[in-house]
């Protein structure tokens, strides 16, 4: 099934203060307790969602200290607990709040995140009737949600893959290396790399060119070769679970095309695509790709039109 839309009208959101409460949960995995904000209220089998963020060192409102300052999960989780849809936003282990969970953030794979997911599950769950819950994955968060439902598709509601990646994440790290005509020459080495990184091999530094280490680095080869084992078409047809797929046509690192490409996996699924909606899930101009980055330093910009909208009805009705 398949939705595209424009700009649609924003959903009003009670005036009153919406104001978090914070929950944890901890499994046999992790040093410490993962930690993270409750929006909404859990109870009487109301819907939850658990809210999975993007890549690096992205906080539970989605925020990041390379310039992200969007609030986009805490923008996301008011709206939807002003429509009486509880949510919980994390911090990933190792870092921020979760930051005790293990000691290095850097050594971690996407099965890690996995168990983390069943975790927060598990604890939700618990506090809501025993009721499932849904898991929403933003960028690559959302391939740690279609790992988690592939591996135990009856622990959760269902998919709500925002901004997800539709191809497997090599295969998007060397196209945008392609992109730049000056990296031309680095092709060579980049699919060697890419090819030891799946087969599980490691990838000495002193054989990495220094404008490839931020990708490649030693210290995040684990976790690199493991989104490279992920395959987001194999994953998403794995369950007959209910699959909602939004993505902005602003979105400039996960394009529009990723999410027409996942929903080719899953003809049942429900593709939104949202006209004028960029990767932070905010209102933008477009092709004003100036306005583009700037709108994700502004936590002030609200959530686009359209996406809460489009949640909110699939969690209500998924079929």
């Amino acid at each position: 099934m398949k939705f595209t839309a424009g700009i649609l009208v924003s959903l009003a959101l009670s005036s009153a203060a919406l104001a978090g409460e914070p929950i944890a949960t901890t499994h046999d995995g992790i040093a410490a307790p993962l930690h993270g904000t409750l929006e909404g209220t859990l109870g009487e089998g109301a819907p939850a969602v658990l809210i999975i963020p993007g890549s690096g060192p992205t906080d539970r409102d989605g925020n990041n200290p390379t310039g992200v300052a969007a609030q986009t999960y805490k923008l996301l989780a008011e709206a939807l607990a002003a429509q009486g849809i509880a949510s919980v936003r994390i911090d990933k282990r190792g870092m921020f709040e979760s930051a005790d969970a293990i000691p290095d953030p850097n050594k971690v794979t996407v099965e890690d995140y996995v168990a983390d997911i069943e975790s927060w599950a598990a604890t939700i769950s618990a506090r809501n009737d025993e009721e499932c819950v849904w898991l929403l994955g933003h960028s690559e968060g959302g391939l740690h949600a279609m790992a988690a439902a592939a591996k135990a598709p009856d622990a959760y509601c269902g998919l709500l893959l925002v901004a997800s990646p539709g191809r497997n994440t090599a295969d998007v790290i060397r196209a945008q290396i392609a992109a730049n005509p000056a990296a031309t020459p680095l092709l060579p080495q980049v699919d060697g790399i890419i090819a030891r990184l799946k087969a599980g091999e490691s990838v000495p530094a002193d054989e990495i060119h220094p404008g490839l280490l931020a990708l490649f680095a030693p210290q995040v080869q684990g976790f690199v070769s493991s989104l490279f084992q992920q395959e987001p078409a194999e994953l998403i047809a794995a369950h007959d679970l209910p699959v909602l797929i939004v993505n902005g046509r602003e979105d400039i690192q996960t394009p529009a095309a990723d999410a027409e490409t996942l929903a080719e996996s899953r003809e049942d699924a429900t593709l939104v695509l949202l006209g004028g909606v960029n990767h932070v899930l905010k209102e933008v101009p477009e092709g004003d790709r100036a306005a583009n980055l700037a709108s994700y330093a502004d936590p002030d910009l609200p959530i686009a039109p359209g996406v809460v909208e489009a949640v909110v009805a699939f969690v209500l009705d998924p079929m």
